[in-house]
């Protein structure tokens, strides 16, 4: 009997336990949902609010541009480590298909990559609008120091030739570059300090879940997100390929710095570049512009992105190292009474918080689960709890409306069927999050102690049949 009495106390204890750690996971968890939640759901109004106001104008005619005024060339850098797979099919299906008569090509190359060099080389030799620079520095340095040289050697090309560089447009090497792309840059730069195309990620039909979600987060941030900062009078961070910025802004920032306009010890310049050029005033537009012929795309620019769970938690690491870490570090906060700027840099650097708080939503639910099966083996009641009610509930509304959402700008972008398979690769999103962010966490921890910012970069693919299709623009 005492031995009955004792495994009783036991098996209470452990129901106890169970109760408590389930509660607690779940209160926490849902608390940061629900602050998270409502901030999106904030978000969406000003948008919904603004898709009302410009109806009918979401996105410009190419036919409706302004002719540009200004002459001068477009100099595209693009930097290349480790690019042999990818950089001759990039660059020669850009020069075969860009429809502009003034722009130049210019390749960053190192010294200890010689395949890339040759594949490079072996485009350059029939393409004259195509330069390489190799630097005099072993790879891989950071993409900023690439981007650095090549803005150095397209201002050495401006004063031996005394042509004039009108805007430096940025590309990756696996960009398929839009034939309209650099007309549209011209048009707009006249007004402009920086344009931003939208940026179209491509789905690998094999890696539909992991490639896909890409394109699920730029459908929404580049449909919804950035349209909105802009709106708000917020700075507009670069998307790093398919932008262009004026020369006098690159070499005003060039001049403060002292040296090039892009960080080198930074790990996402692209995105500091668009805060400093908000920061000094730029004006920058986020252009949705129809291509023409009448098919309803975009102009916009396309690629693959990482297509596998190792790749995609590398990039997702260093985007957040650069952004919610380290940029935290090194951009701070806006001017004192820039209220939108604050609020959209918060959200920015707010996921190693989500990452937590969506780990211990995890936990939760699995504790749950263990909880309802201990009560029900042991034939015990749950104990109710209406605060723990009435978090559920929100919180799952607000997923619903965010997976709604989701679906929503994914169908603008790429079509109902693949809006269908955003509910999915949302949640394989969120496991890929909970993979990079130790990742982060340690290269960050690193990177205070003094370790050297490099480019960790990763495998990238160009589509064989570019231009290629799948995504398609909606109003």
């Amino acid at each position: 009997m005492y031995w009955l009495s004792g495994g009783q106390v036991v098996l209470n204890a452990a129901i106890w336990t169970v109760d408590a750690v389930a509660r607690e996971a779940m209160l926490f968890a849902a608390t940061g949902l629900l602050i998270g939640g409502i901030d999106d759901v904030v978000v969406d109004l000003f948008f919904l609010r603004l898709r009302l106001h410009r109806r009918g104008r979401a996105r410009r005619r190419f036919d409706d541009l302004p002719v540009p005024r200004d002459p001068g060339r477009l100099a595209v850098l693009i930097p290349a480590w480790d690019e042999a797979g990818v950089i001759g099919a990039m660059l020669a299906t850009a020069c075969a298909r860009i429809d502009h008569d003034d722009y130049r090509l210019y390749v960053g190359l190192y010294p200890n990559d010689p395949a890339t060099i040759d594949a490079a080389a072996a485009v350059a030799v029939d393409h004259p609008r195509v330069t390489l620079v190799i630097g005099d520095r072993a790879g891989p340095t950071t993409k900023a120091d690439n981007l650095n040289r090549l803005w150095a050697a397209a201002l050495r090309d401006e004063a031996r030739e005394g042509h004039p560089v009108k805007a430096i447009v940025l590309h990756d090497a696996e960009d398929v570059v839009h034939r309209d792309e650099l007309r549209v840059f011209d048009a707009l730069i006249d007004t402009h300090d920086v344009v931003q195309l939208p940026v179209l990620p491509l789905i690998k039909r094999g890696a539909r879940l992991v490639s896909g979600h890409y394109a699920d987060e730029f459908a929404e941030q580049h449909s919804c997100q950035l349209p909105i900062r802009l709106a708000l009078g917020a700075a507009m961070p670069l998307a790093g390929t398919g932008c262009a910025i004026r020369r006098d802004m690159v070499a005003a920032i060039a001049a403060e710095r002292g040296g090039g306009p892009f960080d080198e010890t930074s790990l996402t310049e692209d995105y500091e570049l668009g805060l400093r050029i908000g920061e000094r005033g730029g004006r920058a537009i986020f252009a949705r512009v129809a291509e023409r012929g009448g098919t309803g795309a975009l102009v916009a620019t396309r690629a693959y992105f990482p297509d596998t769970i190792p790749g995609a938690t590398r990039q997702k690491a260093r985007w957040m190292i650069g952004i919610a870490l380290a940029g935290w570090d090194r951009t701070g906060w806006s001017a004192a009474r820039r209220w939108s700027d604050h609020w959209m840099r918060m959200r920015d650097r707010r996921a190693p918080m989500a990452v937590l708080v969506l780990a211990v939503a995890y936990v939760a639910v699995m504790a749950w689960g263990l909880r309802a099966a201990l009560h029900w083996v042991t034939a015990t009641p749950l104990p109710r709890d209406r605060l723990a009610t009435w978090l559920l509930a929100a919180t799952t509304g607000l997923l619903l409306w965010r997976l709604a959402m989701r679906c929503a700008c994914t169908a603008r972008c790429y079509g109902r069927r693949e809006a269908l398979w955003a509910v999915p690769r949302f949640f394989v999103g969120n496991i890929i999050a909970l993979i990079a962010a130790p990742r982060a966490l340690m290269r960050y921890a690193a990177m205070l102690r003094g370790a050297p910012t490099v480019w960790d970069k990763t495998r990238h693919d160009f589509p064989a049949d570019a231009p290629p299709p799948g995504a398609r623009a909606a109003t």
